[in-house]
């Protein structure tokens, strides 16, 4: 039955995970740049958007990018005053114009605080050799200058006990490298195998039908548990099967 599942999870991951997955996912909007700089601001802004359709998600995501001059970590660092109040007009879902300000506002601090989100996570990583441990930090960080408060819903946390999908999704995107080329593999200080599971809707259906967990809720515990369950088929990168999760979701849906 392992060696069933092994095969199955095998098969699926080869089949998305391909540069033929890209177009129609968030990840089409960091894959737009070639400068690392760029790539993880897109990415980090495109992740944070990504809930609901994914059509909408990618659309959003391109539409940021043109606010921001096709030129996101130029954006970032340099945006006037009145640059930054031409964002007030975006909107995704509930992801308004004001989010958005505030987004690139703390990105700029985490850029002149840190190096960026990239120098942030891997220093955090080394420092503490945990992932959660990362997360929590970065998001105590990220929201540590002004900002409206509602903006912080936008940004979930592992303290209160969130799967953090998108956070590990744009984990993932940074992280992971292999020969396919669909993720970008730029952070090389944090190690694969200390990645976690995007849990959203389509891989916990997936995983829970698949018996790689039972938990219920789509939680951290959960994100945990599937991801400890994806480790025995690939110790040294376990969130590559995202791809024959998420996959196989689309293929039930469709």
């Amino acid at each position: 039955m392992a060696d069933d599942l092994r095969d199955l999870l095998e098969r699926l991951h080869d089949r998305y995970n391909r540069p033929e997955f890209i177009d129609d996912d968030p990840i089409s909007v960091p894959h737009r740049f070639t400068d690392p700089a760029d790539r993880e601001v897109a990415g980090f802004l495109a992740a944070t958007i990504a809930w609901g359709n994914r059509k909408a998600i990618v659309r959003s995501g391109h539409r940021m990018m043109r606010l921001m001059d096709h030129a996101p970590a130029d954006f970032v660092r340099h945006a006037s005053d009145r640059e930054l109040a031409q964002l007030d007009g975006y909107v995704h879902r509930m992801f308004n114009g004001g989010d958005l300000r505030d987004f690139v506002l703390a990105l700029r601090r985490m850029e002149q605080r840190h190096g960026g989100l990239g120098a942030f996570f891997e220093s955090r990583y080394e420092a503490t050799g945990s992932m959660p441990q990362a997360l929590a930090e970065f998001r105590h960080e990220f929201f540590a200058g002004p900002h409206a408060l509602r903006c912080e819903k936008h940004l979930s946390a592992i303290a209160k006990g969130a799967a953090c999908k998108r956070l590990c999704m744009y984990l993932r995107w940074m992280v992971r490298r292999d020969d396919r080329g669909v993720d970008f593999g730029e952070w090389r200080k944090i190690p694969m195998s200390a990645l976690y599971l995007p849990l959203d809707v389509h891989t916990g259906e997936v995983g829970r039908a698949l018996g790689l967990f039972t938990r219920r809720q789509n939680d951290w515990r959960a994100v945990e548990e599937v991801t400890a369950a994806l480790r025995a088929f690939d110790p040294g990168d376990p969130v590559r099967f995202d791809f024959a999760l998420f996959g196989a979701g689309i293929d039930r849906e469709n």
